[in-house]
Formats: C-alpha cells, sequence, structure tokens
C-alpha cells in the first residue's frame, strides 16, 4: 500500500489556509525575553511539510491563556481523553460525545486540524465491556467503532485505533482484547474503521517503540502482515514518552523502516521527563533531547509531524504517574518557553540561517544581584566553538561564571566556550551560567556567533 502523504499537501495548504483566532503574539520567556523563533512551531513545521501539534482536553481548553498558546503554536490538535471508551460509551449504547464535540470544536476554532485518539485500548475502557464474552465483545467493538468514528467523520483527520497492543518484549499484551479475541481483533478494528471513515488516516499507537528493539520489531513485523493482507492502516505513531537523555540512537533508522513500508510516521505524544526540579544543565539537555526527536522526523519523508502530550508543564500528566518526576513539556508552569521550545524551533528550521542562537534566562534574584543562565543552540550547522556576547544594565556587573570564559568591556559582556562545550551538535544545545551584581529589569538582546 503507497503512502498519502496528506500532512505535504493537502494538509499544509489547509493549516496555511485557516485563520489563528486569538492566538498571542511570540511568548515571553523567563527573565523578560522571547522566544529566538520568529514564527510559531506550526508555521515553521508547516514550512519543512510536517506538523507540529500538541493535546488538549476539555479542562484545559478553558483556560484561556492556554487556549491561546495551543491556537498560536499548535497546527494540529489531538483530542486528549474526551473520544476514549470511557467518555463516549460508558453504558452500553449510551454515547456522549459532548465533550469530545467541545475539544474538536476548539480546535477548529484555533484553525487547527485534529487528531482521533483512541478507539481500541486496554485502559480507560468501562467495566462492562471487559466483562462481555467473546463473541459480544467483538461485536460491542465494531458497534463502538462505528458509532465513534462515524460521528466524527469528516472532523478528524486520522485516529489512533489501536492503542498499546504489545508488551515490551514484543509479545501480545495479555489484556482482556487478546486473551478474549486474539490476534485477529487489530485487523477487525482496522477495517471498521475505515468503514465509519475511509478518509481518516488510521494508526496504530504505541509507547517505547521509538528506537530499534524487541516492541519496536514485532510493532513492524505486526503492520507489515496487516498491509500484506490488505489491511487498510495508513500509520505507525511512536508515543514518545521519553526520559531525560534516553533517546534512542536508532530513532531516525527507525522511523526510516517504518516509512519504508509506505506507513506514514507520527510522534504522537511526545515528551521528555526528568527528576524534579529542573536546572540549566537538565533543560539543556532536554532541549538536545527534543532536538534529536524533531530532527528525525524532519530527516525522514515519511514522517509526517510531531505532537507533544501537552504544551505546558503545568497541564503534565507525569507528575501524577510518576512522583518526583516532570518538566516535561517545552513550556513551563507559566507558559514561559523553555530550551526545549527554542530546540524543537531550530529542528524544523526556525533560525536556521544563523549559525547559533542564544536565550538568556533570569533563573534567581536577591537584593543586590541575581543569578543567570544562556542557552546555546547550533544552527542547520554543528558548531566548533561559540561566542555570546550581551550589554550590561545599569549598575551591573558580572561577577562569576561557570562553562564559559567571561570577560567584560565597555559594558559589554563576552562569553566563549569552555574547552569542553564548544562542540554543539546541528539543533543540539548547551548552556552555561552566571552571577551578577546589580539590578535586573529586563533581558538583554543577546547576540551568539561562531568561534
Amino acid at each position: 500500500m503507497g503512502t498519502t502523504k496528506w500532512i505535504g499537501t493537502l494538509a499544509v495548504a489547509a493549516l496555511a489556509a485557516l485563520p489563528v483566532v486569538g492566538a498571542p503574539s511570540a511568548p515571553a520567556a523567563p527573565g523578560g525575553g522571547t522566544a529566538e523563533a520568529s514564527a510559531p512551531l506550526r508555521d515553521l513545521a508547516a514550512a519543512e511539510g510536517k506538523y507540529f501539534g500538541t493535546a488538549m482536553t476539555v479542562g484545559e481548553l478553558a483556560d484561556p491563556a492556554y487556549r491561546d498558546l495551543s491556537a498560536r503554536e499548535a497546527g494540529v490538535l489531538t483530542v486528549g481523553n474526551e473520544l476514549k471508551w470511557d467518555t463516549t460509551e460508558p453504558a452500553r449504547g449510551s454515547f456522549d460525545f459532548g465533550p469530545g464535540d467541545q475539544v474538536v470544536a476548539g480546535g477548529v476554532a484555533a484553525g487547527q486540524l485534529v487528531r482521533g485518539h483512541t478507539l481500541v485500548w486496554h485502559s480507560q475502557t468501562p467495566a462492562w465491556v471487559k466483562a462481555l464474552e467473546p463473541a459480544d465483545l467483538q461485536q460491542a467493538m465494531v458497534d463502538h467503532i462505528a458509532a465513534v468514528a462515524g460521528h466524527y467523520r469528516g472532523k478528524v483527520i486520522a485516529w489512533d485505533v489501536v492503542n498499546e497492543a504489545f508488551a515490551e518484549d514484543g509479545t501480545r499484551r495479555q489484556e482482556f482484547w487478546q486473551l478474549k479475541l486474539g490476534d485477529g481483533y487489530i485487523a477487525d478494528a482496522f477495517r471498521a474503521a475505515h468503514a465509519a471513515d475511509p478518509d481518516a488516516k488510521l494508526y496504530y499507537n504505541d509507547y517505547n517503540i521509538d528506537g530499534i528493539g524487541a516492541k519496536s520489531d514485532a510493532v513492524y513485523e505486526m503492520v507489515k502482515s496487516l498491509l500484506e493482507e490488505g489491511v487498510p492502516i495508513h500509520g505507525v505513531g511512536l508515543q514518545g514518552h521519553l526520559i531525560l537523555g534516553q533517546v534512542p540512537s536508532t530513532v531516525r533508522q527507525n522511523v526510516q523502516r517504518f516509512a519504508d513500508l509506505g506507513l506514514e510516521v507520527a510522534f504522537t505524544e511526545l515528551d521528555v521527563r526528568m527528576d524534579t526540579p529542573a536546572d540549566a544543565a537538565k533543560l539543556a539537555a532536554q532541549a538536545a533531547d527534543y532536538s534529536a526527536v524533531v530532527s528525525a522526523c524532519v530527516a525522514v519523508d515519511g514522517c509526517v509531524g510531531v505532537t507533544t502530550w501537552g504544551l505546558s508543564d503545568k497541564y503534565s500528566w507525569i507528575p501524577s504517574v510518576f512522583p518526583g518526576q516532570g518538566a516535561a513539556l517545552p513550556f513551563d508552569e507559566s507558559f514561559r518557553p523553555k530550551p526545549a521550545y527554542d530546540a524543537v524551533a531550530a529542528a524544523f528550521g526556525g533560525g536556521s540561517q544563523a549559525a547559533c542562537s542564544a536565550v538568556y534566562r533570569v533563573v534567581g534574584q536577591w537584593g543586590g544581584g541575581f543569578q543567570g543562565e544562556v542557552v546555546v543552540t547550533a544552527g542547520a550547522a554543528a558548531l566548533t566553538g561559540w561566542t555570546v556576547t550581551w550589554p550590561l544594565g545599569s549598575g551591573q556587573a558580572v561577577t562569576a561564571a561557570w562553562n564559559a570564559s567571561v570577560s567584560t568591556a565597555g559594558g559589554v559582556v563576552t562569553a566563549r566556550n569552555a574547552s569542553y562545550n564548544g562542540s554543539v551538535g546541528a539543533g543540539r544545545s548547551t548552556s552555561f551560567g552566571f552571577l551578577a551584581s546589580g539590578p535586573h529589569a529586563t533581558a538583554p538582546t543577546v547576540g551568539c556567533a561562531t568561534g
């Protein structure tokens, strides 16, 4: 089955034509600056023939500032919870589309295309479904897909049809779907979804299949078999729930092999969690991880887009599931962009004409002084050395610095890389910090150059 690259043609044109309602100006960065990208991520991605998206729930939609942030940055919206079985069909034959309709309408109002998530999953499925006998369960699955995908026919561009059907060792997850219906339920679910909405792209979606390994190998063999059987499957969703510093080295190779089957590939739920609290070093490492994932997508024609599971740490699911971890998204809890935001922008081509960019942030203040950090991000080419400059404010003086050699002359601070952090890969980041005396009012304009 050949792939139809909807994002490279129809969707990019649609995104360009749709109005962005209520979108704010460039988001403010910590310390009073603004994000380095001159265009929002949705536009930078579309220029590369990709999409940038995020997830949204009804509760999050009620936050005007967050709704506006989503409208500005995301061209595609995934419905976070409201299309799952426990919401759409809590009792057999009794459907509730109200919450899902609200999120879909919010996406349409923001000029966003909408992804559906998810039709068949072992989690967030009512007890009445799990209690059914095999023949009845099969019929309930087909009826559910027909009703839900049918209701949203023409309103969503894609569905995560089956979610998380594999265990870590590559065997089928031993949950009620598999135990009662066997391997064939996945193909049946895709056929039912295609019958309900022939124009939607249909995805298999799972976590820990971002790089090559036992689980992704098993998914690869399954989708290859489905294609050979003529099952209407169009894409594979790599969820991308990652841990700081653990982006698989084979991520690009993995994306490529799925694309080589003629499938679309998308990162559908990307976040990069860390032990909290965050600090400059962790945020720089997180930026590098985001860059690696987005760069892998940009490099492969069949990768159609990247969706983060939310935009702001304020609404991340991570802390409630992984105590002591969080800070996983491109914006902090106050909706300020983090280094990850700049790294994603750079990977999508933002600022690609510049050799490097630098973001200046104040991370602490006290009477008579403050602590700052600067994140340096390489442009389209790797750096072998970098120099950052900024003007001192009235009454300010740099008193100490680390991870850079810092000097001051004529009211201008010049920071040069240390011996160990001058080499920065394309789209990747490093950082340095400093202490300064004097008052801090607004972030200065920061320059970055090679050498």
